[in-house]
């Protein structure tokens, strides 16, 4: 492994702990699951490194939120989810603002139809959790792009 894979590697790891302790320690429990900060260090890994950092730390921060939150129904799509989520957020140039909308929606239309259909709770309690994923997705966007303006880009 080179040095610039190793810290590569390390990079994404902090940046996915510090993921999970957003996420685990600012969350509010929903009737479905809970609405957390963890979209801000998927935002701004995705936005400052790009689309397959932003999948990666996506991926394994929503993985192991729901791992430790007492969620375990839910880690392998929130693996699938928050990975596309990051994946996406992470598009440059001119599909940059075109990426951050599918983000959105991938992550709110992903939960909810994975609620609705997959896990039984109806469509009623999905579409309880559009205006909170949707929030938490905004919230997210807003704070990783400000974190990625004010963290030195050597970094």
């Amino acid at each position: 492994m080179t040095t610039n894979q190793t810290k590569t590697l390390t990079r994404l790891a902090i940046l996915a702990a510090l993921s999970v302790v957003l996420g685990y320690f600012l969350k509010l429990p929903t009737p479905t699951g809970m609405v957390t900060l963890l979209d801000v260090g998927i935002f701004f890994t995705a936005i400052r490194f790009g689309k397959r950092e932003g999948a990666i730390v996506g991926g394994v921060t929503g993985f192991l939120i729901d791992l430790i939150s007492g969620y375990p129904q839910w880690m392998f799509f929130s693996l699938l989810i928050h990975g596309a989520q990051g994946y996406l957020a992470g598009l440059k140039g001119k599909f940059q603002i075109l990426g951050l909308v599918l983000a959105s929606l991938v992550m709110v239309a992903g939960y909810a139809i994975v609620s609705a259909i997959i896990l039984g709770h109806g469509w009623g309690a999905a579409l309880t959790e559009i205006l909170p994923n949707f929030s938490q997705n905004l919230v997210g966007m807003i704070l990783g792009y400000t974190l990625h303006r004010l963290v030195p880009q050597k970094w």
